[in-house]
């Protein structure tokens, strides 16, 4: 290849890789490599971390699994020939790095230290990175590449407009982005921009799939200097992704655009090459410009995919067989069992009926029609009995008070216990059923339904879960029209209704996106529109209910701003508002 009119064959290896899985992301990564290097691709770019998986918090502390990740790396470099890939991982030296090796002819020929370390939102990198110095290159045969670790190219300026001033015509971003609502959409924006700015083509690979509570999109793209899209890669699916770019039209642009020369003159007198060494052949003719382009999700589409992502995710990540959910006949219970039989199949689903005197007959007819028309297991366990034996043993304490929520509450225990008893004994994981919405203000039992191991919407608003179950029953889910249509009801009490409780949630989780995601005050809330009674009702059940949430298990973020990594709020905390 010639930098003035030879196309390059690239590939991007977005893979679904495990935190602490050392040898098995490897193999992953030979394989993509290996195939890579088969379907023609002279480079080769994998995710940030891609050894370790992302992110891998405190093991990042123990020396041993800094040894070991660099172990595997060596030991993938060597197996590596007729390729140039580009591998994320923590480098151990006089501190540690989140890295990016470059790897050709059976060894690691150079390595690039992330320059800008993200702290925020879920994000802790300061805690366990030393930073790079600044941007760096590598020239290989005739192309110079610019190296980027993720956030590195999310900051204006920094190393990529260093490489970009340096001669880069090719940059490489190594990433672990997480997603929540379009973030794809602003990635590619911005990615669009870069290259635009840079006059640089642009490669951004992403990792996917699900770890604990993150979720990633992939979404992966190739963008030439103009700043289009050439490559997109399917979200929420494992893909090598395959494109030919022309580096050198970006050097041409250049020389034909003065625009840029101010910024060179005013780089830094030298951006570090850290190798050189030869391009490895194409095998194959490189083809047309481009690749293929994934189409765009539905918004809604995309938020369920991630759902399902990473649902399947963490139960198999977490070694599980089987989940078990308490199907109610409400929406949100509807929405959990959707999303299990779709990640998982029927067949690995079970669901628990658990009435009780309060609970209709319509919502017992559409939980047992729901299930059956997902083909799930449905086990009939009524609470009536359990709860006469919980009124006989409180009796005594309870002497001459009224029934009140400490009643209403002991049902949902009862529930709970029956899902952790059947979890027990047949090891399987419970799904809770709690929207953010119910999670925000505080609206949920501890030791109830917020007993389980997995909190599948958590971070999902309840206007939001009506959205999601209206789209996937246009995809054919076979949902009752009146569960959709009903009245939102815990039904621990004789008609009872959620906006006994609660404001209407048309009117709950505005207020809420604006206190809880957007960090407005009380003032900025009102000045929106929204009642100061209820404004002030709302940020008080909010903080309120931060003990709860604690205790409460993982869920999926899927908002700008999910409770636990990204929103930490003390418990003991008298400032309100």
């Amino acid at each position: 290849m010639s930098v003035e009119s030879g196309n390059l064959r690239v590939a991007l290896a977005q893979l679904n890789l495990t935190v602490g899985d050392l040898e098995g992301n490897a193999a992953r990564l030979r394989r993509s490599i290996d195939d890579a290097r088969d379907a023609g691709a002279q480079l080769v770019l994998c995710p940030e971390l891609a050894i370790t998986g992302y992110p891998p918090e405190d093991l990042l502390l123990k020396k041993h699994f800094l040894r070991d990740a660099r172990g595997q790396l060596d030991e993938l470099a060597a197996g590596t020939r007729g390729i140039v890939a580009l591998v994320g991982f923590p480098e151990l030296a006089e501190d540690v790095y989140n890295a990016l090796a470059v790897i050709a002819d059976g060894a690691v020929r150079a390595v690039y230290r992330k320059v800008y370390l993200p702290n925020y939102g879920v994000f802790d990198e300061q805690r366990y990175f030393q930073t790079g110095t600044g941007g760096a290159l590598v020239r290989i045969g005739p192309l110079l590449l610019g190296l980027t670790v993720c956030e590195d190219m999310w900051e204006p300026g920094g190393p990529a407009a260093e490489e970009a001033a340096g001669g880069a015509q090719l940059l490489v971003n190594a990433s672990a982005s997480p997603y929540h609502r379009a973030k794809g959409r602003e990635r590619e924006l911005m990615f669009s921009q870069r290259a635009r700015d840079y006059a640089a083509a642009v490669l951004f690979c992403n990792q996917v799939g699900g770890q604990d509570e993150l979720v990633f999109d992939g979404h992966s793209l190739v963008i030439d200097h103009e700043g289009d899209v050439i490559a997109r890669a399917t979200q929420f699916e494992e893909e090598l992704l395959l494109a030919t770019i022309d580096p050198g039209a970006a050097a041409a642009k250049r020389l034909r655009d003065p625009g840029h020369r101010p910024a060179v003159r005013r780089a830094p007198p030298r951006v570090e090459v850290l190798a050189e060494f030869e391009l490895p052949a194409a095998r194959i003719d490189p083809g047309a410009l481009g690749g293929s382009l994934a189409p765009w999700l539905h918004p809604l589409d995309e938020i369920y995919g991630a759902l399902t992502q990473g649902l399947r995710d963490y139960v198999e990540k977490n070694g599980f067989d089987h989940v078990v959910l308490g199907l109610s006949g409400g929406i949100d219970s509807a929405l959990v069992a959707l999303i299990a039989v779709d990640a998982l199949g029927a067949e690995r689903v079970s669901a628990a009926i658990m009435p009780s005197p309060h609970s209709s007959t319509e919502t017992q007819r559409d939980a047992r029609e729901l299930a059956a028309a997902l083909g799930v297991e449905a086990l009939e366990l009524p609470i009536e009995q359990g709860m006469r034996a919980y009124e006989a043993l409180l009796a005594g304490p309870f002497d001459g008070l009224e029934p009140d929520l400490a009643e209403e509450n002991v049902q949902a225990r009862i529930r709970g216990n029956l899902l952790m008893a059947l979890s027990n004994k047949f090891g399987w994981l419970v799904l809770t059923t709690g929207n953010k919405s119910e999670t925000s203000v505080g609206y949920s039992t501890l030791y109830g339904d917020l007993a389980g191991g997995f909190a599948v919407i958590n971070d999902v608003p309840k206007t939001l879960v009506y959205e999601l179950v209206r789209r996937r029953t246009e995809g054919g889910a076979p949902v009752p029209e009146s569960i959709i249509e009903r009245a939102p009801s815990a039904e621990l009490r004789p008609d009872q209704r959620d906006e006994d409780s609660l404001p209407p949630y048309d009117l709950l989780d505005p207020i809420l996106e604006a206190y809880v995601e957007e960090d407005l005050d009380r003032e900025q809330i009102v000045g929106r529109g929204f009642g100061a009674d209820q404004v002030d009702r709302v940020i008080a059940l909010v903080d309120r209910a931060e003990y709860k949430r604690r205790q409460g298990p993982p869920g999926i973020k899927i908002t700008t701003r999910a409770f636990g990594r990204d929103r930490r709020m003390p418990i003991t905390n008298r400032y309100s508002g």
